[in-house]
């Protein structure tokens, strides 16, 4: 299980998949043996391996705390590989709020069955029933006393073990690690200025490089006068590459200023305009679109007269805006590359980079490294894509790329303008009798992949062709992800209008259509008990008879507490999903304060109830919960990319706002339902569909005016003209 030769057996997954085995759970299915995860050195030291990164969620912290319960270890006694194409199993993507369900029970259930294959080498040494041998701190005990170490016991254990799901885990009652809220482990570099992300990291004789883009997109590179710039300070290189342009330097400032020059020096010709902005869902609507019904339930009209209320939600394109702009380092020894990046999928990415290179795939190597304010398909899957053309270019160095903000702003995907339309019927009792809706949504997923991906592969001499855009399925989704809702509608028709061609650049960002969605589902249900004349905490809870979401409602509610009156100029929202209908519930209150003279709202309090299974770390949970709604109410509150006809506007903070320190709420409250034994469910993507509804119903509640556009603001690219 635990030498060299498992470590090439674990790479040998990550490189062709075994048959997915669908009775194993989490991650195991794809990678089934135990040593892929678990992995126990000739010293008796011990390596966890997982595929998924740590994008600041915590999972280092998390992943580390499941493998020591179920191994008895103190978690600083693990070692632990994330996300590394050589090394660690293939898990695809980091997304979705899956890591914990996906590869932390996947590693808690390895660790069982390692624990079990020490027991049981323990016992055939000594001759007794496994039975009554304890496994703990690093040794494996008999009743008599007798004492193993692990290191002791490495040459006994089955070679090529598989887990089984089938081994008993901890007893949740006797937990001493998990359940705890232990310190993040990724936390110390960052708060301490220490060297905690890729774009950290310096390497001997490392040459910095950076990209000069289009002005436009669509725009060609006609015309190049390399001659002022090629002799600049520190300048080692000018490469270009059809319309990929980008100049190395030995110093970063040397490229930096060599950049400038460059594009000085360049000249472009052409480009495809951008539609009207004032016509944006207009165009959006004209668009042509696949319907696909994702949903239906009942027959036939509803009984008895009804009263019908609809309306129509939108949301803005709307950027990643990450803190940090995206950064590759690359290094390629003439036979070998190897690409470190904060990319979410480091197999695919490899993918993508062989076939960009015309590689074999076992010839590439990719590493994650954290990225500063790193999530969803951001700029760094270009970068990556750069930093290898460039390392292919001049072997033995290695080549860093860093965007600048610009870069990053312009050229990144954004999330997809989207529109909702809903209609109800409610019947003469006040609930609900007949539900449809239909969410009209680009897609959610252009991540490598492949190399037509990948933004620089689409610009060279002999150009990558860019695959055309899919849909998600079911019952995941991408944009039509929370579009059928968790409560219980007797009649009900949902469909996805799946819309091809945009004409900005977009892909995955983070909630995909989940936090559109659910803002359009919890408006209307607000919309709908107002008609109702119902409390709309009650009119939720009339229609949903799942347990576990109608107990995260109570605790948001009772935390809050909901129905004592506020001040004037000032409302409360509530709202609540289970992200995807099958990971965490999250039930969220706000209070608002909306300016008179202008309209500006501010959130003052929010509390949020959550329940993700078990929890491993309650401190980590929070913290995502806290993110998230802070993130949420940004995108809700002031985020919308900014463009006309000739190009995008979006090129800084000033350009492109977003939630600042003094917009942070004075009160944030987390109240966590966990649910121990019960199976993880993941916090990352919880929080931001029921914080767009809570504020929206809040300024509502506060001006008596309904915004149903995000950002939820006054002017041409807000909700409403004026409150």
């Amino acid at each position: 299980m635990v030498g060299v030769p498992f470590r090439r057996a674990a790479l040998a997954q990550g490189i062709t998949p075994p048959a997915v085995k669908p009775g194993l759970p989490g991650s195991l299915k794809q990678a089934p043996r135990i040593d892929a995860w678990i992995q126990i050195g000739s010293d008796g030291s011990v390596t966890v391996l997982t595929g998924k990164a740590e994008l600041g969620q915590g999972l280092k912290t998390a992943i580390l705390q499941v493998a020591a319960e179920e191994l008895s270890l103190a978690p600083a006694a693990l070692r632990l590989v994330t996300a590394d194409s050589d090394l660690t199993p293939n898990e695809g993507y980091t997304a979705g709020s899956h890591s914990m369900q996906d590869s932390a029970t996947a590693i808690r259930h390895a660790a069982a069955g390692a624990r079990a294959l020490l027991i049981a080498a323990a016992g055939r040494r000594w001759g007794i029933d496994p039975a009554g041998i304890a496994c703990a701190g690093g040794l494996v005990t008999a009743p008599d006393g007798r004492r193993l170490t692990l290191a002791d016991l490495v040459e006994a254990v089955e070679p090529g073990a598989e887990a089984t799901g089938q081994v008993p885990l901890r007893d949740p009652a006797a937990h001493t690690v998990v359940g705890r809220s232990l310190p993040r482990v990724d936390i110390p570099g960052k708060v301490a200025g220490g060297a905690a992300y890729l774009q950290d990291i310096r390497a001997p004789r490392m040459v910095h490089a950076r990209i000069v883009r289009p002005p436009r997109y669509g725009a060609r590179l006609v015309a190049l006068d390399t001659a002022s710039v090629a002799g600049g300070p520190g300048v080692i290189g000018i490469h270009r590459d059809g319309d990929f342009l980008a100049v190395l330097a030995g110093r970063e400032y040397d490229a930096v200023r060599a950049m400038r020059a460059l594009e000085k020096a360049a000249r472009w010709e052409g480009g495809t305009p951008l539609p009207d902005p004032r016509t944006l869902f207009e165009s959006l609507e004209g668009y042509p679109a696949e319907r696909t019904v994702i949903h239906q339930t009942g027959q036939g009209a509803p009984a008895g007269a009804g009263r019908s209320v609809s309306a129509r939600y939108r949301r803005h394109y709307q950027m990643h805006g990450s803190i940090g702009p995206s950064c590759a380092l690359a290094e390629f020894d003439g036979t070998r590359l190897t690409v470190w990046s904060h990319a979410q999928g480091m197999f695919p990415l490899r993918k993508a980079i062989a076939e960009l290179l015309s590689l074999p795939e076992e010839k590439v190597r990719c590493i994650h490294a954290e990225g500063s304010g790193c999530y969803g398909h951001n700029g760094a899957d270009d970068a990556a894509g750069d930093a290898a053309l460039l390392a292919v270019a001049m072997p033995g160095r290695p080549v860093r790329v860093q965007y600048t903000r610009e870069q990053e702003h312009l050229w990144e995907p954004y999330g997809g303008a989207m529109i909702a339309d809903a209609r109800a019927v409610l019947g003469a009792d006040g609930r609900i009798a007949d539900w449809d809706y239909a969410v009209r949504s680009p897609t959610h997923l252009t991540r490598p992949g492949g190399a037509g991906q990948l933004l620089s592969a689409r610009l060279l001499a002999k150009p990558f062709t860019e695959p055309p855009p899919k849909a998600l399925p079911q019952p995941e989704g991408g944009g039509d992800r929370n579009a059928i809702p968790l409560y219980d509608l007797p009649r009900a028709r949902i469909a996805h209008d799946f819309v091809k061609a945009m004409p900005l650049r977009v892909s995955a960002l983070r909630s995909l259509g989940a936090f559109v969605n659910v803002f359009a589902i919890e408006s209307f249900i607000d919309e709908l008990a107002e008609t109702a004349g119902t409390d709309p905490v009650a009119f939720r809870l009339a229609h949903l008879s799942d347990s576990r979401g109608r107990a995260v409602i109570a605790a948001a509610a009772e935390r809050f507490g909901w129905g004592k009156p506020v001040g004037r100029g000032r409302g409360v929202g509530f709202a609540f999903a289970r992200y995807k209908n099958l990971a965490g519930f999250a039930a969220i209150a706000v209070e608002v304060a909306v300016a008179p003279e202008d309209g500006t709202v501010r959130l003052v309090r929010a509390v949020a109830a959550v329940d993700v299974g078990e929890i491993v770390n309650p401190h980590g949970v929070r913290d995502q919960i806290e993110g998230g709604v802070i993130q949420a109410m940004s995108w809700s509150l002031y985020e919308s990319v900014a463009f006309d006809p000739e190009g995008l506007r979006s090129r800084d903070w000033s350009t492109y706002p977003i939630a600042r320190f003094p917009d942070v709420p004075d009160s944030l409250d987390v109240v966590l339902l966990d649910r121990p034994g019960q199976p993880f469910l993941g916090a990352g993507e919880v929080a931001q569909g029921p914080t767009a509804g809570a504020l929206g119903n809040a300024i509502r509640s506060a001006t008596g005016v309904r915004l149903r556009d995000l950002p939820l603001r006054p002017g041409p690219t807000g909700g409403a003209a004026s409150l």
